[in-house]
């Protein structure tokens, strides 16, 4: 099979007549192309005629008046595209190179455009030449007008007309193709109308949103030019380096952001000629691209060394970074995860390339959206629906395209050049691509770094994508049971009391020996009062708003005065109360909210345990006995119990009234420290992790109040099982849902993966490797609330944080990260995060002493009240504003200030309105 259709355009012969355009026939395959018409245009409003070869065309032009000399070519017919085979034979689908140009001049440092009709490029240096997207002919455009190498191309925003402006070192030009064609095909000359003349090296143009005005970057000015009158409107100076980049803010027209080899980016007010912000210098190479994303309001930004920024440009946020990733990094993490969910690289790409390939340089050569096709919604309106379709950016390089998730900041593909060996072109210096939204296809125009081809790409989204997907689990994961606990499973040691044999010799008390409903004091048969039936199977499953659509039963259970979440109440703006828990400044390292809102526990780092009423309001009590700083706490579901663990390599269950320990584990029996506990299994089980190693404990409590047997202790508990991560890593963090019965338990070993165990099998589920760049120190689900209602799959997503890495949103059934939060500086010390009781906002701690709350999405329902703590103080907020995130976004909206230090853990409450943020 041949390459798509080859064209060396400078070695055809002009000839004086136009070809019949209703006879393709005569397009020869394997031959330049018949029909090329060379015409210069004379004066205004006449024909165009044929010159002689020594005819130029003028260096200056006033208004775009005067002669031009213009070369059209229109190709009816290509031959059919070659479909490129990778490698090793896998995969033939993804990529097919349509069509491939030789050229007189290299043209790898130039600005290339692609649009929705045509991909344009410079050939031969000085003509642009234009290559049909759409139909089967491949319409082909070679324009001519400028006299010195062509250095930038770009497209206009409208449809109607399509304009396309094209610059060069003596002039820029700009083009209606709609034009251009009538005239094609009334057998006339187009010609092209200059914009400006005697500017200095154009690296980079762009329309504005409405096309009536190009922005020019030549050397270190940016020349805004209008199309109309064809004069400079004004010019930004203030970079200390060449322009490398322009745009235009889609939803403030005034506003351009430049970047410039200064490795700085400046925000303009173009109309009035005035700066609005400068940065700082980010970074030691030049930065290349710039794209701004509409929906979410953010600047993403690349360098020639692989590193992309993204700023918010929210109002309010001053510019503020929200992220910063590396290519390579994110490289290696797509590739570790691929092979270890047993999905490998193409055949033929060895671990030596693979090796190679991560220690080269990936300049960001361009930046263009892109959406991924729709994937199966969750059907919730909170956080599970956040990612119905994902909107991502396709990254050019000089060795790949990345396919870039800018929702959880991962790579969804990575198409590398050399996989695919019959590609003509393996290194880029050029790239552009472009997207299409109905059938998914995607075309990326290349030019070589060091050849003169000029190739087009094909390829197919949907399949790169499957290709790349790494393999979920076995069978679908959920935290709600969807089947009864085996009988070989750790938890039915729990799930039903055990039969006690009758000792020899021994008598039975009457009521332990009654087995069937018999008459006790009547002759006739009374009704059963139940003692003896078989004990109840069904589970208890989470509230959720699926046959009431949302509405609260009348019952509550809970003695605590009950309050819905209000739509309409607004944000918190003013500070309430702070309360002093220590005389000396202590860290509090660890808060949770008992089941009814009422109490609040915390662990410090003076080795107490503290309750308190969740007014803040009375005198804390004090739980003592620890040798080391509390690093777990925990309360039980029925509130009656509170466990501990610290640092001394104890764990510890108090009673909550009697302020009295009731179960102790000591270094005697836990081989390493707890890192962390809790209750488990509708408190039927105590949870922990020691080590590489997760024990499920069987305990029983001596309730009995006897002064005389006090000193005896009889508590006692029981190891049911042991597991152990499957790389051998410490746990640093483990997760489980005790408001219901749920068999997932989610783990973060120090290796940075992610483990899902499922206790009913009583074996590891999922792993998810390099889920963090850092170990994960918190792990957060979306328990929910008994005082609001949410669907039942939003409890399969939950949170973990690492430090310098964010806040990552989690699918339990996709095992995916749906979502990441950078907006928070944290760095070096490990922050806390909370999710709220109705599912909707995010609240973590940073390091500028700031709390932020996020909103993961969906309709906004307003926080009422927020409460936060310095080292050793308390404090409520009442109407400071959040940091909401917006669906697929990673940008926050305000953040709650009033620390002295890190805010290390936080809190919601679950019964007030929304819940109260405790820090």
């Amino acid at each position: 099979m041949s390459r798509a259709a080859t064209a060396t355009h400078h070695s055809a012969e002009p000839t004086a007549q136009r070809p019949d355009l209703a006879s393709p026939e005569k397009a020869k395959k394997g031959a330049a192309p018949e029909g090329k018409v060379y015409g210069s245009p004379g004066p205004p409003g006449s024909e165009g005629a044929v010159p002689s070869s020594g005819s130029e065309a003028p260096h200056s032009h006033k208004n775009g008046e005067g002669a031009w000399r213009c070369e059209l070519a229109f190709w009816l017919k290509m031959e059919e595209p070659h479909e490129i085979s990778c490698t090793g034979g896998r995969e033939s689908d993804i990529v097919t190179e349509e069509y491939l140009a030789g050229s007189k001049e290299c043209a790898s440092h130039v600005q290339l455009a692609c649009s929705a009709e045509f991909c344009a490029f410079p050939l031969d240096g000085n003509q642009l030449c234009l290559w049909g997207c759409r139909g089967p002919s491949h319409e082909l455009l070679i324009l001519q007008g400028h006299l010195q190498s062509i250095t930038a191309i770009t497209f206009g925003n409208l449809e109607t007309p399509l304009l396309i402006c094209s610059a060069s070192q003596d002039v820029v030009m700009i083009w209606n193709l709609d034009g251009c064609r009538e005239k094609v095909l009334q057998g006339l000359l187009p010609r092209g109308t200059i914009m400006s003349t005697l500017l200095r090296k154009v690296l980079c143009l762009r329309f504005s949103p409405d096309d009536h005005v190009v922005a020019v970057g030549s050397g270190n000015t940016v020349f805004m030019l209008d199309v109309k009158d064809h004069a400079v409107l004004v010019e930004l100076e203030g970079h200390q380096g060449p322009v490398t980049a322009v745009e235009f803010c889609p939803w403030q027209s005034h506003m351009l952001i430049s970047l410039s080899e200064d490795r700085s980016f400046k925000v303009w007010d173009h109309i009035m000629g005035s700066i609005i912000f400068s940065s700082s210098i980010l970074t030691a190479y030049p930065l290349l691209s710039l794209h701004i994303h509409e929906e979410s309001q953010q600047l993403i930004t690349g360098c020639a060394d692989g590193q992309l920024w993204v700023f918010s440009l929210i109002e309010g946020h001053h510019y503020r970074c929200m992220a910063r990733m590396d290519l390579r990094k994110k490289s290696e993490t797509f590739f570790t995860r691929r092979e270890k969910s047993g999905v490998y690289s193409l055949q033929g790409a060895s671990e030596l390339d693979m090796g190679t390939q991560s220690r080269v340089a990936r300049p960001v050569l361009s930046l263009s959206p892109c959406h991924l096709p729709h994937r199966k919604s969750s059907g919730s309106r909170g956080l599970s629906s956040a990612t119905e379709y994902a909107r991502c950016l396709w990254i050019g390089s000089s060795a790949e395209l990345f396919l870039f998730n800018l929702a959880n900041l991962e790579m969804e593909a990575v198409l590398r050049f050399k996989d695919f060996g019959s590609l003509s072109v393996q290194v880029a210096g050029s790239c552009a691509v472009m997207s299409e939204t109905i059938n998914y296809k995607t075309y990326c125009l290349l030019t070589s770094m060091f050849e003169n081809k000029i190739a087009v790409l094909e390829i197919n989204l949907a399949a790169l994508v499957r290709s790349q997907q790494c393999l979920g689990p076995g069978k679908a994961l959920s935290v709600l049971a969807s089947s009864c606990v085996l009988p070989t499973s750790p938890l039915c040691f729990g799930a039903f009391k055990e039969k006690r044999t009758k000792p020899a010799g021994q008598k039975l008390h009457a009521v332990q020996r009654g087995t069937e409903a018999r008459p006790v004091v009547f002759h006739t048969k009374v009704r059963s009062f139940g003692y003896a039936a078989a004990p109840r199977k069904t589970m208890f499953s989470p509230k959720t708003n699926i046959k009431n659509d949302g509405k609260r039963s009348s019952k509550c259970k809970n003695s605590y005065k009950c309050e819905e979440y209000p739509l309409e109440k607004s944000l918190p703006s003013r500070l309430s109360k702070q309360v002093a828990v220590a005389q000396e400044p202590t860290a509090v390292s660890c808060i949770q909210y008992s089941g009814n809102g009422q109490w609040l526990a915390f662990g410090l780092a003076n080795h107490l345990s503290l309750v308190l009423d969740a007014s803040l309001s009375g005198i804390p009590a004090a739980f003592s006995g620890h040798d080391g700083a509390v690093s777990s706490i925990c309360w039980s579901h029925d509130g009656r119990w509170l466990l501990s663990a610290a640092r001394d390599w104890t764990l510890r269950m108090w009673s909550v009234s009697r302020k009295k320990i009731m179960l102790l584990l000591g270094r005697d029996v836990l081989p390493r420290p707890v890192q962390a506990a809790q209750f488990y299994y509708m408190d039927t089980f105590i949870l922990l992790s020691s080590g590489p190693e997760l024990w499920l404990l069987k305990y029983h409590l001596d309730t009995c109040k006897d002064e005389l047997k006090r000193y005896k202790p009889r508590s006692s508990y029981k190891l049911i099982c042991k597991l152990s991560l499957s790389n051998a890593a410490d746990v640093t963090s483990l997760s489980a849902v005790n408001d219901f019965y749920s068999y997932i338990v989610l783990t973060a070993g120090r290796d940075r993966t992610l483990e899902v165990f499922d206790f009913n099998a009583g074996c590891s589920a999922a792993v998810i490797a390099e889920a963090h760049s850092r170990p994960v120190h918190q792990i957060c689900q979306n328990t929910g609330s008994s005082f609001t209602t949410q669907q039942s799959q939003a409890y399969n997503l939950f949170l973990t944080t690492a430090v310098g890495d964010g806040v990552g949103l989690w699918d339990l059934r996709t095992l995916r990260c749906e979502r990441r939060f950078q907006g928070h500086p944290n760095r070096s010390y490990p922050c806390g995060m909370a999710l709220s009781p109705c599912g909707r906002f995010l609240v973590c701690g940073a390091e500028d002493r700031h709390v932020i709350p996020l909103r993961s999405g969906s309709p906004c329902l307003k926080p009422t009240d927020w409460q936060q703590s310095k080292p050793g103080y308390f404090s409520t907020h009442a109407g400071i504003q959040a940091y909401l995130y917006e669906l697929g976004s990673s940008a926050f909206c305000c953040c709650l200030a009033g620390h002295t230090d890190t805010v290390s853990a936080v809190s919601f409450n679950p019964a007030g309105p929304q819940g109260h943020g405790l820090l």
